[in-house]
């Protein structure tokens, strides 16, 4: 096992320096409910144009659903969710409708009973921050880029990427296993591959805490994989720190294969385990931020924030 000094001289962010030094001093507790609440942090990136998925729907009592969801227009293929939920929890993703059922990517077959009672679930706080009630958000289903088809199983990739004071410093691509239900969650059991910065080119990846070099479902190489539109992504990423004012931030992103990027939440307390899959330390990007950031301070226009960025990798 490595001991503290050793991940100290490897530059790993260790929970309790990331509270103390990055979390408690930049992400003031005023911003939290912008980016806790999934609605509000919908709300403030569609003022933005800030691309995220649409919402269909939201409910707050439970005797609105049935209604809602036996709408004649409303679409067959959805995403159910908490609007406060954590670690992706609480999440239910419907591909499409099948003889008056609902089906799963796995082709479990929901009736409209058994959804109601998930989301009576949500209602009642079982998956949100802190067990309060909360809300029901039903958005567009992402299809995601043809690109991840062969290392992704049955569900969508998302991009993690960490901003620190504006600037993107990691990311990893997240990519959804048999173990984690489809799910793009490391909690529950997806791969974490890493990214370099500069191109958007992933690189080895780990799951479940041990370091793989392919999907432990598909087989497939998990390294080499360029991730479509990258830059652009890293520029959405950039405009999103003058919105919500958080200097420690993680960003998650989908790529749908027609909208592009797609910003799907948002994480003032995002979780260290993206170094593992770069095998790389956080430390040294963060304190070359800071430095880069010392008065007289620099241009801060986007293009050269997303150039240091990118130098981060060398």
């Amino acid at each position: 096992m490595i001991g503290p000094r050793a991940l100290r001289r490897l530059g790993v962010l260790g929970m309790n320096e990331r509270n103390a030094r990055y979390i408690l001093q930049h992400n003031p507790r005023a911003f939290y409910p912008n980016v806790d609440d999934k609605i509000r942090t919908k709300e403030l990136l569609n003022r933005r144009d800030i691309p995220t998925p649409r919402v269909h729907a939201i409910i707050e009592r439970v005797h609105d659903f049935r209604a809602v969801l036996t709408r004649p227009d409303f679409p067959a293929d959805f995403v159910l969710k908490p609007a406060r939920g954590a670690e992706g929890r609480g999440i239910l993703v419907i591909t499409g409708k099948e003889d008056g059922v609902w089906l799963k990517a796995g082709g479990e077959r929901l009736t409209l009973e058994a959804i109601e009672y998930h989301a009576v679930n949500i209602l009642a706080g079982l998956y949100s921050l802190g067990g309060d009630d909360d809300r029901v958000i039903i958005e567009y289903r992402v299809k995601s880029d043809p690109v991840f088809a062969p290392v992704a199983f049955r569900g969508v990739p998302d991009v993690r990427l960490i901003l620190y004071r504006g600037i993107p410093v990691m990311s990893m691509l997240r990519l959804p296993t048999k173990a984690s239900d489809g799910k793009a969650n490391l909690h529950q059991g997806s791969v974490g591959v890493g990214i370099d910065m500069a191109t958007g080119i992933t690189r080895g990846g780990v799951c479940k805490n041990r370091l793989i070099d392919r999907h432990p479902d598909t087989m497939k190489p998990v390294a080499g994989i360029q991730v479509p539109r990258w830059h652009e992504l890293l520029d959405i990423a950039v405009r999103i720190y003058p919105v919500f004012r958080l200097g420690y931030l993680g960003i998650d992103f989908v790529l749908d294969q027609t909208l592009g990027p797609l910003v799907l939440e948002l994480n003032a307390r995002p979780g260290l385990s993206i170094q593992i899959a770069n095998a790389k330390g956080l430390l040294p990007r963060l304190e070359a931020v800071d430095r880069w950031l010392l008065p007289p301070c620099p241009d801060h226009s986007r293009q050269v924030r997303l150039a240091f960025a990118q130098q981060l990798e060398k």
